[in-house]
């Protein structure tokens, strides 16, 4: 596969060095205007193509990933559009609301379109990434897609309309979950210990509670169940979240980001 890369901050930053790393993608071409930012990657990874010239980089690819800010898309696109190959190319949007109806619109005509929404955790094989297909796509190009991002994590093929939820689950929701982390270690630093400590047992119990659920399969309150007795000091900080609006402001924090 002979992939091209448009943007390389930081969520195409991060899925260029999960493909780099995996060594399963034969041709990787990273195309970003910044050339300071080019060496380094080139250093870093000196299988990688690098250049700033991204109608260099479109042509004879095979799945073209477009990594941009979302208002920087149309003038990328105007910029390729008369270079692509919209009969054999597969055309990536990674930006946010940038829809493989925007994508047809733009490249006036029907192609082998998808949005993908990933997050940071490509760079280390641990992104949660949603793809959606457009209307004109093939089951053989979904199925290169998907290959692709599992590369860089799971992956989860959804309608389109799920990618925006999606996005605040697991892209937005990766500092959701940071936040908590952080919460953790000032409560552990107000216990007595020290922060690199605090921080060593909240990461800890991050991965414990992960791994619980995925290795048995469990609802995560079977879980609490195993850990919480009548009486004791598990249920009432369980309270104390409920009393807070714990629950709540997770899921408004979630569906912030849809209004």
């Amino acid at each position: 596969m002979k992939l091209t890369v448009i943007g390389a901050g930081n969520m195409g930053g991060a899925l260029i060095k999960g493909w780099a790393k995996s060594g399963k993608v034969s041709s990787i071409t990273v195309a970003d205007k910044n050339e300071a930012l080019l060496a380094q990657f080139k250093n870093e990874y000196p299988v990688l193509n690098t250049t700033t010239d991204n109608i260099e980089a479109v042509k004879d690819a095979d799945v073209i990933v477009l990594v941009v800010k979302p208002w920087l898309m149309k003038l990328v696109i105007a910029e390729v559009k008369p270079y692509l190959n919209l009969g054999k190319q597969i055309i990536v949007s990674d930006a946010a609301n940038f829809t493989t109806g925007m994508l047809a619109e733009e490249l006036g005509q029907a192609g082998q379109y998808f949005y993908v929404i990933p997050n940071i955790a490509a760079e280390f094989g641990a992104s949660m990434s949603f793809i959606a297909k457009g209307e004109a796509a093939t089951a053989e190009s979904l199925a290169t897609v998907d290959e692709l991002y599992k590369i860089d994590g799971d992956t989860l093929v959804v309608t389109e309309n799920l990618v925006g939820p999606g996005m605040m689950m697991a892209s937005c929701g990766i500092a959701y979950v940071m936040r908590y982390i952080r919460a953790q270690m000032e409560g552990g630093c107000e216990m007595g210990f020290y922060p690199q400590q605090a921080k060593q047992i909240a990461l800890q119990t991050m991965q414990g509670a992960v791994s619980l659920l995925k290795e048995t399969g469990w609802h995560p309150e079977e879980a609490i169940d195993k850990v919480t007795t009548p009486g004791g000091v598990t249920i009432k900080g369980l309270n104390e979240l409920d009393h807070s609006g714990f629950n709540s402001a997770v899921i408004r924090s979630l569906k912030a980001g849809l209004k």
